[in-house]
């Protein structure tokens, strides 16, 4: 039997870039919904080749903060 993940909604925004340039995707997770922005709206990195990542679940409310190396795909939290 097949479970499918349940979608939720998301405003993701690079976090040199203003709230209102963020953009919405619809992944199961915090985590899907940075790679899915990283993956389709590739912006200008910080330094040292990273991006910092703003992820906003738009039902609950709840926000998290994510740092990728753009050469690695390494992603932690901005801590």
């Amino acid at each position: 039997m097949t479970t499918t993940a349940t979608l939720r909604r998301f405003r993701v925004h690079a976090g040199h870039i203003d709230r209102h340039h963020a953009v919405f995707v619809e992944e199961d997770s915090f985590e899907a919904a940075v790679v899915a922005f990283v993956e389709d709206h590739p912006a200008a990195a910080d330094t040292d080749d990273e991006m910092r990542v703003i992820v906003h679940d738009v039902a609950s409310g709840h926000e998290h903060c994510f740092i990728v190396d753009l050469s690695t795909g390494k992603t932690s939290s901005c801590g």
